[in-house]
């Protein structure tokens, strides 16, 4: 790999071109609001006004409200003031532009000493959509918090409300509701896996998460027509070695009709990521940004081209891939655009990636093109509103708004629900008489024979086979007969009180899961199918399949299914101690003790080493992490989802050549470069888990230094210099035998080794771990052995592995991956060669 040499200009003429690149722009409505501020605050040559001086707009409390100026160092002056609201609070704007709007939120926790801010829920809302929903800072890294909204405006008015939450205090510090042009958000765009159009944009709301210039330094809002901030790219970067800058003037940018400043700023297009190796031989080497994300919502990515790097017109080709799935193969941009140096741009919709908290974009060569490179200059991802119109939960609006607001606005709507009651009534009638046969009528047949594929929603299934024509749903069929329990759908309604929110246990890839409780009393978790979900039919079924033949003390049980009104639902066992992760970071919940730990562990890789081992053939998980290791009410610990899971090589196999999936930070490296997945796989997935459960932080952090973003990275550079108690987590500090933590620390630098030939089995694993909790407790004076991992010490009694457990236990938060932490950023330099999907 060459050397990395980012290429930029003088930093005087830099500073020169940005502020020459700020294109004249008059917002119709530009409010800019200084909460709780005395006076006039400039901020980055924009003047925000105190919101005591109402002219156009109208600052409505109940309740007391109150200010606040902070004597604390900020970041921008707009942070110095608060006002915080005891009651409901709203902020009434009239709006001169019908249309798309910026809605843009400073927080500063700090800026008031005599209030507990940290802990203070916030719920925003406008007049039609959710904004933020009971948002704390107590789990929050940053000092300050930014927030940036495009709503689509239809009225004369926009109303933004502050609720506090749980008796707290809400608060904001600025406000700014300002007008930008509505070809900004396009109606439609292209959906990804499967392609297709995904039209009514123009309507929802959406929420700004990411916005880079690829290659470059820092846009401000300054240097922006549309005051957007521009971040670079590096932390983002899979691999930091595979992309290098390039940039030329802004001046040489050459606008075509149909774009302008207002689409990105010409320094954003005179930037850019390109190969680190360019006609590298190797053609399954990308580029990939991973970005963590709410895999509930669904998100907007737009990427922004420009060929800076090309001498000549369509010598520059390459594929563009969103998560796994390709966006654009072969693109070439002087062909689009007619030349070199025009800015172009695509706009794509997609979920996150399957069973992730991450969505990833990826840019590689393409086999036609005369040279093996490849070029981004910019990107934005944007949230979409759900479908109760939140880019925060799943509460709409009138949810969440004080009853006596919504009192005020029902005279609006008596008329209309007056005049088709009757029709409504009638209908309602009918549909409840259907219902109630199909109710009745005995399902034929427990085995799951069919199982149907949401034929009529907008949005398909990955994989789904339905005819947009005929709305038809296709089904699959599941040759299994021992798929336990059938459920019918009232039974499913009844025992989770109509999918009642509150009984929420978490939102994976595939949909949400829900507590239940059954007539006799018992607990189980419902995994309710989302029709909207990228995940797929196909994972699903792989976890039918492998539950319905799977039967062990540490693996999650499958109880039942449902398969009535086009539903996809599976009832597993119900764990009251939820996934390991929330044991270790991210809650409230006490710390578990190091003997704990070792348990927790110890159970987790019994169950892995009979996946491995126990069934008739081996099975590898394929997504081990913190989040699929679930707890029961006595902390005994079983791996749960197996929508990833494999059939392992055959006996004349050493392994099994698939598409790679999992979770970014968990990926076995050899897998991930090869394509080639074997039980070792899993062993390395696990070796991150040991060290997650030690350092007691997720497996990667991109907030954190460069060096440390990656837990398999950093702690290994640790445990080589033999002071893994340094990184490990405090409440552990002086509670640790320290043979029992050497033994740890080996066996998880074995699992972590880089080649699945160096690592240990799951068998030897679990040896070691319990040889490190028999460590534990012994006496401390115990001298510190003598012998590497892989020793066995005798005496130790491997429990057999049983081929079937059917005793049932009750699980808990079969969530897939929902936690808020970034898990799935990797940035290690063994992942120097990233795999291009095309050879799926």
């Amino acid at each position: 790999m060459m050397e990395v040499k980012p290429v930029w200009v003088s930093v005087v003429f830099v500073v020169f071109l940005l502020h020459c690149s700020k294109a004249e722009f008059d917002p119709v409505d530009n409010y800019l609001i200084a909460c709780g501020s005395s006076q006039n605050i400039s901020v980055q040559g924009r003047i925000f006004v105190p919101d005591s001086k109402q002219s156009s707009f109208v600052l409505k409390t109940q309740g007391n409200s109150i200010t606040s100026t902070s004597k604390s160092s900020v970041p921008s002056p707009i942070y110095q003031s608060v006002r915080l609201f005891y009651g409901p609070s709203s902020y009434s704007f009239k709006i001169q532009q019908k249309g798309r709007h910026w809605i843009r939120l400073y927080f500063n926790p700090r800026a008031d000493s005599s209030h507990d801010l940290q802990s203070s829920a916030i719920t925003v809302v406008t007049d039609d959509y959710v904004l933020l929903n009971s948002f704390s800072f107590k789990n929050y890294n940053g000092s300050v918090l930014f927030k940036e909204y495009s709503v689509n405006v239809t009225s004369d008015s926009l109303t933004i409300t502050f609720i506090p939450s749980n008796n707290s205090v809400a608060f904001v510090s600025g406000i700014e509701v300002v007008s930008v042009p509505d070809k900004l958000i396009p109606d439609q765009a292209l959906a990804v896996a499967p392609s297709r159009p995904f039209n009514g944009l123009s309507s929802l709301a959406f929420e700004t998460v990411y916005r880079l210039n690829m290659g470059g330094p820092l846009v401000t809002p300054q240097n922006d027509t549309l005051g957007r901030t521009w971040e670079n790219d590096e932390k983002y970067l899979h691999v930091n070695s595979s992309a290098v800058n390039f940039s030329v003037s802004p001046a040489t940018i050459k606008y075509p009709a149909t774009l302008t400043p207002e689409t990105a700023p010409n320094w954003v297009y005179a930037t850019a990521e390109t190969m680190g190796d360019a006609n590298v031989s190797n053609l399954d080497f990308n580029m990939t940004w991973v970005f963590p994300v709410d895999p509930s919502f669904t998100y907007f990515v737009r990427l922004h081209f420009c060929d800076i790097v090309s001498q000549s017109m369509n010598s520059l080709v390459f594929n563009l891939f969103v998560n796994t799935d390709i966006a654009f193969g072969s693109l070439d941009l002087s062909s689009i655009t007619g030349g070199i140096d025009i800015p172009y741009y695509k706009d794509f919709v997609s979920n996150s990636s399957d069973d992730a908290d991450t969505l990833t974009v990826s840019v590689g060569p393409d086999t036609v093109a005369e040279v093996s490179n490849a070029i981004i200059n910019g990107l934005e991802m944007m949230k979409i509103s759900n479908d109760a119109g939140s880019l925060h939960g799943f509460y709409p609006v009138g949810h969440l708004l004080p009853k006596s607001s919504q009192k005020k606005k029902m005279w609006i709507i008596v008329g209309s629900v007056v005049g088709i009651f009757g029709a409504l009534a009638m209908i309602v009638l009918c549909y409840c008489c259907i219902v109630s046969r199909r109710s009745k009528t005995p399902h034929q047949g427990h085995p799951w024979l069919t199982l149907p594929l949401y034929g009529n929603s907008q949005t398909m299934t990955k994989g789904s086979t339905v005819s947009h024509k005929s709305g038809t749903a296709s089904c699959i069929s599941l040759a299994s007969s021992n798929l336990g329990r059938f459920f019918m759908f009232q039974e499913i309604i009844e025992a989770t009180n109509k999918f009642d929110e509150n009984l929420l246990l978490g939102v994976g890839g595939f949909g949400r899961v829900y507590k239940g409780t059954l007539e006799d009393g018992s607990y189980v978790a419902v995994k309710r199918g989302n029709p909207r979900s990228e995940q797929g039919i196909a994972e699903f079924r792989t976890e039918i399949e492998m539950l319905s033949k799977l039967r062990h003390r540490h693996l999650v049980s499958l109880i039942g299914y449902c398969d009535e009104r086009s539903e996809m639902i599976l009832v597993y066992e119900y764990m009251a101690n939820g996934p390991l992760r929330s044991h270790l970071y991210g809650t409230d919940l006490p710390s578990l003790s190091w003997k704990q730990r070792l348990e927790v562990c110890i159970g987790a890789a019994r169950g892995l080493h009979y996946l491995h081992t126990g069934a008739t053939q081996s099975i590898i998980h394929r997504d081990v992490k913190t989040t699929n290791i679930l707890l029961d009410e006595n902390l005994v610990a079983k791996v749960a989802d197996f929508g990833l899971s494999k059939t392992g090589p055959a006996l004349d196999q050493t392994h099994v050549s698939t598409a790679v999936k999992g979770s970014f930070g968990y990926l076995d490296p050899e897998y991930f470069r090869r394509q080639q997945l074997t039980e070792k796989s899993d062993v390395y997935s696990f070796g991150v888990v040991l060290m997650e459960v030690l350092c007691t932080r997720p497996a990667l952090n991109p907030v954190l230094p460069r060096e440390q973003v990656n837990i398999a990275e950093w702690a290994m550079l640790w445990q080589k210099k033999g002071m893994l108690d340094q990184i490990m987590d405090p409440k552990l500090t002086g509670k640790v035998n320290p043979a029992s933590l050497k033994k740890f620390g080996e066996t998880a630098e074995n699992c972590l080794a880089e080649y699945g030939v160096d690592r240990p089995t799951m068998g030897d694993v679990l040896w070691n771990l319990e040889y490190a909790l028999q460590l534990e407790e012994t006496s401390s004076a115990l001298s510190e052995p003598d012998d590497n991992s892989t020793n066995h010490i005798l005496g130790i009694q491997l429990q057999p592995i049983a081929p079937f457990d059917n005793s049932v236990s009750m699980i808990d938060g079969v969530t897939s991956g929902t936690d808020d932490d970034a898990e799935d950023v990797a940035t290690s330099a063994v992942f120097s060669q990233l795999v291009n999907p095309r050879g799926r």
